[in-house]
């Protein structure tokens, strides 16, 4: 058994936070309505006629709930409300933001009994509307008083009072559709978010969280396939408008497939993640994703790893032993040696590590050994004898030894020969090409690779195409 073995198993839990991380919104105000409330609460409104009746106590309700705002009592309610949201977002640990979370929630209370009288004038305003202007107005002061006591669920009334009246601004209905939506998804009401952000989109509203709000929204409710097609339908809009998404959408999609275990998708997240944010964080988030999903074999572990290690995207002392053992010092020691020296290096692997130290120890006594015998290994797997299976595996050890053109030769020598695990050869000859600087040619190869090793395939073609291109 090979000394790295009792490591088998472990994964790299910094790379998965990194790539499965969808950015935690703070609560200054309703993480994504608190930006539309302006262009929902204050269209500009054609003519509004209210009715004699409700007009008068509509005015007298608007000047109530302007001088409530001026009020002592009120202002220091808010302020408190200020106080308890920041402690709550610098809180450390569950348990101290479940305390700040209950002292917030508290504040906001305080901050709606201090509205009281004004809650009851405008929902006795409800009951008074006779006209759809008059509903528009008493939509809007509801909405008025719901942002001043920082209720979304308020403000959400108002709104969809403003809404269903039909007297709200049809080129700015997608707007307040937009708001709707988005506050309906804060307050985890994902049916209303999907209607609402639905039709925001398809009345041409272009807002900066519609899609992956709504995305986000199906995947809430089980629908995990719809949400992402609408959320990568959303990056591939942005993108072919020559704009790239925010870099969370492309997590959240990921995150998503991860825990739904859908491998396609996994893949397709992955990949655009990494094509439009290649970032040594998003490679290691991507391939460790991956990993996970794919439920790799060692072969196809070792040529995922083979990737992390090429785009210098270890995340922990995992990563490195991931690689040891799909490598093995006793198969390709010279291969492991250079992992485990750049781990040590790095600070990830300790010398004093008993694991660590045995397998330094087997690979350095392994290539003693090989290291003199591979021009005879070569000769041997050129020799018209030679099994298809031989000389892949004479290429395997050229390979690791960093003789990439001489193990291309003989891994297509292999193809050749026949009786080789086709997609296997094919990865390593892309590997191989990569590693002679022939980017183009590796990329066309990885192109062409079907199968379980497709994923890992397409991730390499991306950074052999990200190679390609000349320095920035």
């Amino acid at each position: 058994m090979s000394a790295i073995s009792r490591r088998s198993g472990l994964l790299s839990r910094g790379a998965i936070a990194i790539a499965i991380a969808a950015a935690s919104a703070t609560l200054a105000m309703p993480a994504h309505a608190a930006k539309k409330e302006k262009e929902a609460a204050a269209p500009a409104a054609s003519k509004i006629q209210m009715s004699k009746a409700f007009q008068p106590l509509a005015i007298a309700a608007q000047k109530s709930l302007d001088d409530a705002k001026k009020r002592p009592d009120v202002i220091a309610a808010q302020q408190a409300v200020t106080t308890a949201t920041n402690a709550y977002n610098s809180a450390q640990g569950s348990a101290a933001r479940k305390a700040a979370m209950a002292q917030r929630e508290a504040a906001l209370a305080s901050l709606l009994a201090a509205f009281a009288n004004e809650k009851t004038q405008i929902d006795a305003l409800k009951g008074a509307a006779t006209t759809p202007d008059d509903n528009f107005v008493a939509g809007q002061l509801l909405s008025g008083l719901g942002l001043a006591a920082q209720d979304m669920k308020i403000v959400r009334a108002g709104y969809e009072g403003m809404l269903v009246s039909g007297k709200y601004p049809a080129a700015d209905t997608p707007k307040l559709q937009n708001a709707i939506g988005s506050i309906c998804y804060d307050l985890k009401d994902f049916t209303c978010a999907v209607t609402q952000l639905d039709a925001a989109l398809k009345g041409g509203y272009k807002g900066d969280n519609t899609e992956v709000l709504l995305a986000d929204s199906f995947i809430q409710q089980g629908q995990v396939q719809v949400g992402l097609d609408r959320l990568m339908a959303g990056i591939k809009a942005r993108s072919a408008a020559g704009t790239v998404a925010p870099q969370e959408w492309y997590r959240r999609g990921l995150s998503a497939a991860y825990k739904a275990k859908m491998l396609d998708q996994a893949s397709a997240f992955s990949n655009a993640l990494v094509e439009a944010y290649p970032t040594t964080e998003n490679w290691a988030g991507a391939i460790s994703i991956l990993r996970l999903v794919a439920k790799y074999e060692v072969q196809e572990r070792l040529d995922l790893m083979r990737l992390m290690q090429r785009t210098n995207s270890f995340s922990d002392t995992t990563d490195y032993f991931e690689f040891i053992q799909a490598a093995d010092p006793r198969r390709l020691p010279q291969e492991v040696l250079t992992v485990m020296n750049a781990g040590i290096a790095a600070g990830k692997l300790q010398t004093s590590d008993i694991s660590v130290s045995e397998a330094l120890a087997q690979a350095n006594e392994r290539v003693k050994a090989e290291k003199p015998t591979l021009g005879s290994l070569e000769k041997t797997a050129t020799a018209p004898t030679a099994t298809g299976n031989s000389i892949a595996a004479t290429a395997d050890a050229l390979q690791s030894y960093g003789e990439a053109a001489k193990a291309e030769a003989l891994f297509r020598a292999a193809l050749a020969k026949g009786g080789v695990d086709v997609q296997r050869v094919n990865t390593r000859i892309g590997i191989a090409l990569f590693d002679q600087g022939k980017y183009a040619e590796a990329k066309a190869v990885f192109d062409q690779i079907t199968g379980i090793r497709q994923p890992m395939a397409r991730l390499w073609s991306v950074y052999a195409a990200q190679k390609m291109k000349p320095a920035a």
